[in-house]
């Protein structure tokens, strides 16, 4: 594809019927559509379903597609086998027996729904809807709609990714980049623009730095790593910063293999010799950014002898690959998810983002250009939270009630160590009911996943609603609610650019979709808000339409001076003209995005003016925000909590470098382990160990091996392999197994071999934000016949026998709470008070000091 036109030539347009939305093709209904999730995927591909008597038989890329001209991965090929597998639930289900029993009873939607409404009514009236917490899992087709659900049906402010301490997905590279720009930062690989890489102004980036990514594996955030791969083909250089060595790295100028949790300190080393060296963009400096002086200030000492100390780095390449990156017009920087997983999670966001800025390389051809939503069509985590009786959002657990956080709440998702911390302690108030939808907890978000199931087993109703079985089901679900398929359901994503449809085109059983649940059980709970829409496609034409208004976007920064874009472009076709034009046949783009240099044509501003979408109208290299959110408004390292450097004297006992969550071509997160082709060619979860540190430790390729730190252990298959080195070993996240016991204790092996026994609550970087779960240490040794499995250790003790709880910073106040109701005083949560009824006497419970009303 390296030359686009002649790709576009060899296309045979008839073949594939141009224009056409459905057409009939040797026996098979042939449905042009996108697929997104379920089963799991952050990006949407344009696909062709064939289908034969309602049932998906084989999917393929479609080449007419300007998203993804028919290159499809490993995860849309095998969806036949994903909608079509026998282990899908079929049917509501109650539980018939104790938790992790396995034992359950069908039952009909209409009962799932009866008992679901009572129980909801019941907690309003004793406990309020705040006592309620929904919970939905990542990157799914859900991203604004279980929010709604749970804000406007749910009456609950307690949305969340539920066991993710820090926020530690997404969220810091959201908020951390709309402070200091206004919007959203994506390298431009021409996806914008439907006529891709011919347009005329568009140009590859000379220099792409893929830092703690690998796109080609994960596809992560609306992104497609084989854009990236295309602009390889015509010339772009490579910078990889990643403890493996990827595809990346194999091809790259500079392959920086930096010591895990460390990233920030190399982000301020790369500040320092870009402004030491007067390598930055003077005049772009001068005409569109604040806060230089101030950052130059600060990075002043983070020389890269100083970062080469921390990383693990040779100071030459540090200053090298800086150099290499400053010079590059464009230059593009391309991050992953070590952004937000580790402590110096928001000051690393910031550093790449003062580095986009400095070198000019914000919203123009080949760099990082600034996208919203298509159409300003926001699928936000705070949809519908103007919804939520305002008393209950009130009660919204952040983290204020978890950590000791100075500043704003900037984050519209409940927190994670709030919640955990209200079901184990009842501080500030008990949970009564959680609302999970497509997230299977136990097995991959919650750190200390232990921890978090005994945690749960204190709430006394729990909803699942899933295409599977999980061991989150299994172990805690009274009610479990079968989901469908993309290939199932009619939904919409404008995620980015393009604005694109999914269209129905098979069924599963008694499978619903998302949208059909939230609306049937929402019509129950809310009729007056959910009452206005008849069917699936009338709720989603109102969100394409009506639904912009009362929407917030994906954290509250944009009303605290992210962009009130002026330049927006509105969306004007309905659901089923956005399937069925001939000029659309799924997908429409958005000018805004495919528009350069906004900030100069007065896009970003509302009143139209020059300048981008921040309070000052420049890019802020120290943004106001971060200072009005109770953050350091420069860059900076914190050194993970356990490492050669913090903690030495552990080295003796855990003497490498544990980092896990790298992607894979065959899974997402915790989901395809069913799938008989993933299983054929990953069939266990791999610990990449390099050749010397594996003959050190008595390890061979193919061998389980117990990964162990001071909070637990699992195991996983040894793959020795030179792609990491000799301090650090890797880890896969998410393993579970399908095909063995799911009953209690065992829950589908969920313990046996996931990272997340090791990992802590409690435990996050400036303003709760962050989590060293990248950049952890351990031993490895051999697994030997008669160890004693993680699940029985668990079942036996509720942890492991050397585990150490961590517990809240605000250990103080949660016993002081305690204490003064069992004194009888009562909670005022909105102002952090106890009082004593009879007397009024109010008490701070933060200080313990007498407190005025």
């Amino acid at each position: 594809m390296a030359d686009y036109q002649e790709f576009l030539d060899g296309v045979d347009r008839e073949a594939y019927h141009e224009g056409e939305w459905r057409w009939e093709e040797d026996g098979y209904t042939v449905t042009r559509t996108y697929h997104y999730s379920p089963p799991g995927c952050h990006t949407s591909c344009g696909i062709l379903l064939y289908t034969k008597d309602g049932k998906v038989e084989r999917v393929e890329g479609d080449p007419l597609d300007p998203c993804t001209n028919g290159k499809l991965c490993i995860k849309c090929l095998t969806l036949d086998e994903s909608v079509n597998h026998p282990d899908r639930l079929k049917y509501p289900m109650k539980r018939a027996g104790e938790r992790g029993e396995n034992k359950w009873q069908r039952i009909s939607w209409d009962e799932a729904y009866d008992e679901i409404e009572a129980r909801v009514k019941e907690i309003w009236e004793t406990d309020g809807g705040n006592a309620i917490i929904c919970v939905h899992g990542t990157g799914r087709n859900i991203n604004w709609q279980v929010p709604f659900f749970g804000q406007a049906a749910l009456k609950t402010p307690n949305i969340s990714t539920f066991g993710f301490t820090g926020f530690s997905c997404y969220m810091p590279r959201i908020c951390g980049s709309i402070a200091p720009f206004g919007d959203f930062p994506i390298v431009d690989a021409s996806e914008t623009h439907e006529d891709r890489y011919s347009n005329s102004e568009w140009v590859p980036p000379e220099v792409l730095v893929v830092w703690g990514n690998e796109p080609l594996a994960s596809n992560a955030d609306g992104y497609i790593g084989h854009w990236l791969v295309q602009c390889v083909q015509m010339g772009t250089k490579i910078i990889s910063i990643d403890p493996r060595l990827t595809w990346w790295g194999a091809r790259a100028e500079y392959w920086l293999q930096i010591r895990p949790g460390t990233d920030a300190a190399l982000g301020c080393a790369w500040l320092n010799v870009i402004i030491g060296e007067g390598l930055y963009d003077a005049d772009y400096v001068a005409s569109w950014c604040s806060g230089f002086e101030e950052l130059a200030e600060s990075v002043k000492d983070t020389t890269p002898e100083w970062a080469a100390e921390i990383c693990d780095l040779d100071a030459d390449e540090i200053r090298a690959s800086a150099r290499l990156y400053a010079g590059a017009k464009p230059g593009a920087i391309q991050w992953g998810l070590a952004f937000d997983q580790q402590l110096s999670a928001m000051a690393l966001c910031l550093a790449g983002c003062d580095l986009m800025a400095l070198c000019g390389n914000v919203d123009v051809p080949g760099g990082n250009i600034l996208v919203h939503n298509a159409f300003e069509i926001n699928a936000g985590y705070a949809s519908g939270e103007n919804l939520t009786p305002a008393e209950w959002r009130a009660k919204k657990l952040n983290n204020n009630f978890a950590l000791s956080v100075e500043g704003g709440d900037f984050v519209a998702h409940a927190s994670s160590d709030g919640l955990l911390q209200a079901i184990e302690d009842g501080f500030p108030y008990p949970i009564k009911m959680m609302w999970i939808q497509s997230s299977n907890t136990l097995s991959c978000p919650s750190q200390d996943a232990p921890r978090v199931m005994k945690a749960m087993q204190n709430i006394p109703f729990i909803v699942n609603a899933d295409p599977y079985v999980t061991p989150t089901s299994v172990a805690l679900a009274d009610i479990i609610l079968p989901v469908a398929m993309s290939a199932e359901r009619n939904s919409a994503r404008t995620w980015w650019s393009p604005c694109r449809a999914m269209v129905k085109a098979a069924d599963f059983y008694e499978a619903k979709s998302d949208e059909q649940i939230i609306l049937e059980l929402g019509k129950r709970l809310n009729p007056e808000v959910f009452g206005q829409w008849e069917t699936d496609i009338d709720w989603l034409n109102w969100y394409l339409h009506d639904g912009t208004g009362s929407f917030s976007a994906t954290t509250e920064a944009t009303d605290q001076g992210g962009a009130k874009n002026s330049g927006k472009t509105l969306f004007t076709a309905s659901w089923d003209e956005l399937v069925r034009d001939p000029s659309m046949v799924g997908h429409c783009y958005d000018e805004f995005n495919a528009t350069y240099n906004k900030a100069e044509k007065g896009m970003f501003r509302p009143d139209g003016s020059v300048g981008y979408g921040t309070p000052s109208g420049r890019l802020e290299l120290a943004p106001m925000l971060y200072q009005y959110w109770g953050l350091s408004t420069t860059p900076f390292h914190t050194e993970p909590p356990e490492s050669p450097i913090s903690t030495p004297e552990l080295m003796g006992e855990y003497p490498l470098i544990l980092t896990c969550g790298g992607r894979s071509f065959e899974f997402f997160h915790s989901e395809h382990r069913q799938l008989p082709t993933m299983r054929e060619l990953h069939p266990q979860p791999r610990l990449l160990v390099n050749p010397a540190t594996a003959e050190k430790y008595g390890i061979q390729d193919g061998q389980w091996v117990w990964i162990e730190n001071d909070h637990g252990r699992f195991k996983q298959m040894a793959k020795v392999s030179p792609v990491v080195n000799e301090k650090t070993v890797h880890a896969e996240h998410g393993w579970w197994f399908p095909e063995t016991e799911p009953s209690a204790p065992y829950l589908f092996g969920t313990f046996e071999s996931n990272p997340n026994n090791c990992t802590k609550a409690f435990v996050t970087g400036q303003g709760g934000v962050g989590s060293p779960i990248k950049g952890m240490i351990c031993k490895i040794y051999p697994v030997r016949e008669g160890d004693t499995m993680p699940y029985q250790q668990i079942a036996e003790a509720g942890n492991f026998p050397w585990y150490e709880k961590v517990e809240s910073p605000r250990q103080d106040e949660i016993d002081r709470f305690h204490a003064a109701l069992d004194k009888g005083m009562e909670f005022d949560v909105m102002a952090n008070q106890l009082v004593d009824p009879a007397s009024g006497e109010r008490i701070d419970l933060k200080t313990g000091a007498k407190a005025e009303a």
